[in-house]
């Protein structure tokens, strides 16, 4: 998921990257050599082959009787492949599976290393992959997790059969919530899949998630001590300022809405201050990751750019400071103006052709949100600097969007459904490693110490959402070069 406009932005803070890595730091002296010599280890003038391929799919892996299939996308790059060598296997996630993951990225590093075949599977019902005629709610039961998995076992079955890999070593990478799935495709088919990368997964499901703005505030804490203050400050006189609608016009004009604020519904402030506080959500959760070569906008504003503007008394007071960022981002994104009506949100994700403004992964993400994972990014704790966006306002998301059979009670039983299904932190399998980042507000749901001596975590202080898994760059922390040497060494140890 990338900021392409508000809404893709509100949507980011949702979402997850795709790949996955990890691994409790080896001793400094057996990698420190990696810190000079990575980028040199990668033939980055090699050309991968990002040419649309196209697999027969079965619709639900769990009914024998159920015949229909449909086309999944996938890509591969052999460059590095030898024969008897591994192969490793990218899982799409929760938007359109970007073939310059196919050029770029420390897999590939690994990939020429080991002499891996590369492939990447596209998650069903995102980008060009579309099991159904649409996206309606009675189409989309289609859409889980576990049919993912299911996805997965059969592509690898199938491949191994038509292209004689049936011998080799498969190994899965993923990150975020794809991260998961690669844990968990080791989980629960050990028999396809040898080891696993589980970068930046959050491997238990919660309906109520505030510690994802806990760790923003501890984020942000870790640049300056005075920014979450001023942020705070800055929150509060704003929710302040919004229990008097004759302050509307005056706010319209300080954040460039599209519309003068109103209060239509329950919904619409919640909405307005979550799309503000999503500014700095998604800056920290990206802080300086080396993602250019995806195409993102926006990749130079990070924590201390935003801190800074916070700090910086010549712009006014700490609500100007507020507003000023809001309309950073919105120059970086090309917006005109803030578009901050909930209905026209809803409308959007209520669409279900996939001719619509949220096909792309919008209305699909914030179904397995509320079908499967929670993940609720809410206010509801006193350490984080944010106000007005609860656990009620993100739950009545899902019956405004799909319906009122979507249920508080529908959405926890989901979840809890969820962690029986997959374990939670308790994960019983072997040969997985669970990179993350101390910076990135996911890693509270993920594996950050060794559950085993085969199950290792590796923290890394000081970055972000799946910063692993990018391409190298001489100004990286050296913390984060051995986390990727980390990597290397369990993979050496699981594959050779």
């Amino acid at each position: 998921m990338t900021m392409f406009d508000l809404f893709e932005c509100k949507l980011q803070r949702f979402s997850l990257l795709f790949f996955i890595l990890s691994c409790s730091l080896s001793p400094l002296s057996a990698i420190h050599s990696l810190k000079a010599s990575w980028n040199f280890r990668f033939n980055a003038a090699h050309k991968a082959n990002a040419e649309d391929l196209w697999f027969t799919q079965k619709l639900d892996h769990f009914n024998g009787a159920d015949d229909r299939v449909w086309k999944q996308r996938y890509f591969i790059n052999d460059t590095f492949h030898h024969p008897g060598g591994p192969v490793f296997l990218m899982i799409g996630g929760e938007g359109p599976a970007n073939p310059a993951w196919m050029q770029h990225g420390t897999w590939l590093v690994f990939a020429q290393k080991f002499g891996a075949l590369c492939l990447m599977l596209e998650h069903r019902y995102y980008g060009k992959s579309h099991p159904t005629e649409d996206l309606s709610v009675e189409n989309l039961v289609y859409l889980s997790s576990k049919q993912a998995l299911g996805d997965l076992a059969h592509f690898r079955t199938e491949m191994a059969q038509k292209m004689g890999l049936t011998n080799s070593k498969w190994v899965a990478f993923g990150g975020s919530y794809p991260g998961s799935l690669a844990a968990w495709f080791r989980l629960k088919y050990p028999h396809l899949v040898h080891a696993a990368v589980a970068s930046s997964a959050p491997v238990k499901a919660v309906v109520n998630f505030p510690e994802y703005l806990e760790v923003v505030q501890r984020s942000l804490t870790s640049y300056s001590a005075a920014c979450p203050q001023k942020l705070k400050y800055a929150s509060d006189t704003l929710v302040n300022q919004l229990k008097d609608t004759k302050n509307y016009d005056k706010i319209t004009k300080d954040f460039r809405l599209c519309d003068t604020l109103k209060a239509s519904s329950d919904s619409d402030l919640p909405y307005f201050l979550e799309t503000l506080a999503g500014n700095f959500m998604d800056v920290v959760q990206y802080n300086e990751d080396n993602r250019e070569f995806e195409g993102v906008p926006g990749t130079n504003i990070t924590i201390k750019v935003l801190c800074n503007i916070m700090e910086d008394e010549s712009l006014g007071t700490p609500y100007d400071r507020y507003a000023s960022v809001a309309h950073l981002i919105q120059t970086t994104l090309s917006q005109k103006c803030l578009d901050v009506k909930y209905k026209n949100y809803v409308k959007d994700m209520s669409n279900s052709s996939w001719d619509g403004p949220a096909s792309g992964g919008g209305r699909q993400w914030v179904y397995q949100t509320c079908s499967e994972f929670g993940f609720y990014q809410t206010t509801d704790s006193p350490n984080q600097p944010f106000s007005g966006f609860s656990l009620v306002y993100n739950l009545k998301q899902c019956s405004d969007i799909f319906g009122s059979s979507f249920t508080a009670t529908l959405v926890t039983n989901a979840v809890q459904q969820t962690n029986e299904d997959y374990g939670g932190y308790d994960i019983k399998s072997s040969r997985i490693v669970f990179p993350n980042g101390s910076i990135d507000p996911w890693h509270a749901l993920g594996i950050t110490k060794d559950i085993t001596s085969d199950l290792p975590a590796i923290f890394i202080e000081g970055t972000a959402h799946c910063a692993n898994m990018y391409p190298a760059r001489p100004e990286d922390p050296l913390v984060l070069t051995l986390a990727r040497g980390h990597v290397l060494t369990l993979l050496e140890k699981w594959l050779l």
